[in-house]
């Protein structure tokens, strides 16, 4: 920019004579340029959020003020809305409204000074922390597939209890549920909350155990980023899912944890199941094992007609029957052979009798000859061996006739 000309006589040249916007831009750009992103606090006053979203509003301590704008686009994550007297802390680049001419401060990120110093401890004690291993995956512990029993240690009167007995109730009423109740809020929370849990843990009735409350300010829920917290989580002998604020908020006792839930209710869908879901699994399952056993009978059924067929085949009644069939067919042959023998031997014997007959003393006996034999019974061919007085008998066809030779 070119040095300001000084004030020239009457009738001098013309003399470089600026308007006030060019003064404003330049004096913008200076600023701009001039000046890094920096942090400032101060208390909030003359707050205001027209329909576009944006916020402006005033910082000032006991000696002076700055106007400050924040656009829509930056104060949606700054998760409050700032209060009068509120005291902050924010960071920005110095510039300056041209049309009014108004130095100011556009913020970028924005913290409520007290919450900056609870940041800088939550971010020390995380890395401590981290760096022992409590955050570690390889010691998380799966949830339970079907709890028995559920532990809850929350506020017994906040929204997060109602929440959770709700979702719990709808989705799988068969679990039990039993409250520790303990303040989330102030000095006594945190030894409150370690407290319950290690009586949980002692009582050993439950099969997982949820740590909840609502949503809050850091400040609010810095009972869940207290050292004894986060090492009464670790002990646990029970699984431990946390349901914290809101989707957005992390605490010490989150990365500690088992399982980290968004919210309350998030908690409470994790760590049941669905009892539509398992109903439809079981109508599934129950229509498997149907057609199972509808196919391992067939299969028996055929196994069974097989073997009940080689029974019937092997069974000593069965070879009896056919031992008596083939005794029958035996005594047939038997019968048939030696009717077959029986005649022939009877036509051999009528012929050996035919010949027997025509040899036979008998026959002879027929035509009126005799046999004549001695007391002895020796048969008496010729009358030299007889003498008179000897005993004889004489054999005919029919009888015998005994007589005495003179």
């Amino acid at each position: 920019m070119p040095p300001p000309t000084p004030d020239l006589p009457f009738g001098a040249p013309t003399r470089d004579v600026w308007t006030v916007g060019r003064l404003n831009r330049e004096a913008r750009m200076l600023l701009e340029a001039g000046l890094p992103p920096l942090w400032v606090e101060g208390e909030i006053s003359n707050f205001s959020s027209p329909a576009s979203g944006h916020w402006y509003f005033s910082l000032k301590d006991r000696d002076a003020q700055i106007r400050c704008a924040m656009f829509r686009a930056r104060n949606q994550g700054v998760g409050f809305r700032p209060k009068e007297g509120q005291l902050l802390q924010a960071r920005g680049r110095v510039s300056l409204y041209e049309p009014r001419g108004d130095y100011q401060l556009i913020v970028e990120q924005l913290e409520d000074a007290g919450e900056g110093a609870l940041k800088r401890e939550f971010e020390k004690l995380k890395a401590r922390l981290a760096a022992e291993g409590l955050f570690a995956a390889e010691r998380k512990r799966p949830l339970p597939a079907v709890p028995r029993r559920i532990a809850v240690v929350t506020s017994p009167t906040g929204a997060a209890i109602r929440d959770i007995l709700h979702i719990l109730a709808r989705r799988f009423p068969a679990a039990a549920v039993l409250i520790y109740p303990v303040p989330v809020q102030g000095a006594a929370a945190a030894p409150a909350i370690v407290a319950a849990i290690d009586l949980a843990n002692a009582r050993a009735d439950c099969d997982v155990l949820i740590l909840a409350r609502g949503g809050g300010s850091l400040e609010d829920l810095w009972s869940f980023n207290d050292e004894g917290v986060a090492r009464a989580i670790l002990r646990s002998a029970l699984p431990v899912i946390t349901g914290i604020g809101h989707e957005i908020d992390f605490t010490i006792a989150d990365f500690v944890a088992d399982v980290r839930a968004p919210t309350p209710s998030g908690a409470a869908q994790l760590v049941v199941p669905d009892r539509q879901s398992l109903l439809a699994q079981l109508l599934t399952l129950r229509e498997r094992l149907r057609l199972a056993m509808t196919r391992q009978l067939a299969h028996g059924g055929q196994a069974y007609t097989h073997l009940l067929r080689r029974l019937n085949q092997a069974h000593p009644g069965s070879r009896l029957a056919q031992q008596a069939q083939k005794l029958d067919d035996l005594e047939q042959r038997l019968v048939y052979a030696w009717q077959k023998q029986a005649t022939r031997l009877a036509q051999r014997l009528a012929l050996a009798s035919r010949g027997l007959n025509t040899v036979s003393p008998l026959a002879t006996l027929q035509r009126g000859f005799a046999i004549v034999t001695d007391a002895g019974g020796a048969v008496v061919t010729d009358g030299a061996d007889l003498k008179a007085g000897d005993e004889i008998e004489a054999r005919l066809a029919r009888g015998s006739v005994a007589a005495v030779v003179k």
